[in-house]
């Protein structure tokens, strides 16, 4: 794996973006933000604001990437008014591509039709009415190739976890042992 599509929108939530993109480009993955807007700067939930590398607009071929990855915060609400979002992911997952969500984030791929009554899922649980067989006790929910977790405070695990299907698990666990993490607590 070398390149993944990691989408950064207003309004995202900031432990949910820097950590797993911390924990992948630890883990050796070129990861690419790619914003929503139109503006390369975007500030996320918490006043935060991160630099995009580029506008998703202008990259030409999405699917040239081999994964995609979505944090979920407050903007997550205003990227479901454009179709184009789900379109994105629902392309990712028909071309067996991984597909990850954290957050409120995983609305997004219902969005999309990506979610079937049996598929494995965690998300917020404020998105419970909407996505009734989430899993709320799991960090880290791997159903096919679609990847999905609670919220920020599982951010780091989300990250580890992508890093291990990604880059290896031996990779993973370099990472967690670097940033002082015992693998059996996240892996």
């Amino acid at each position: 794996m070398n390149t993944i599509l990691f989408l950064l929108h207003p309004g995202f939530e900031e432990l949910e973006a820097v950590g797993p993109i911390d924990i992948l480009r630890r883990s050796g993955l070129e990861v690419v933000l790619a914003s929503t807007s139109d503006q390369l700067n975007l500030e996320g939930r918490n006043g935060i604001v991160l630099t995009a590398d580029t506008l998703l607009s202008d990259i030409e071929n999405p699917l040239s990437f081999e994964a995609i990855v979505v944090p979920g915060g407050p903007g997550v609400m205003e990227l479901r008014k454009t179709p184009k979002i789900a379109e994105l992911l629902k392309q990712f997952a028909d071309s067996g591509k991984p597909t990850a969500a954290i957050c409120a984030a995983p609305l997004l791929l219902k969005d999309a039709g990506l979610l079937a009554s049996d598929t494995q899922i965690a998300a917020h649980f404020t998105c419970q009415k909407e996505i009734p067989n989430l899993d709320a006790n799991s960090p880290f929910v791997e159903d096919g190739k679609i990847y999905t977790s609670r919220g920020a405070g599982d951010a780091i695990a989300f990250g580890l976890a992508l890093a291990a299907r990604f880059a290896g698990r031996d990779k993973a666990i370099e990472v967690a042992e670097s940033i002082c993490l015992s693998a059996e607590d996240v892996l």
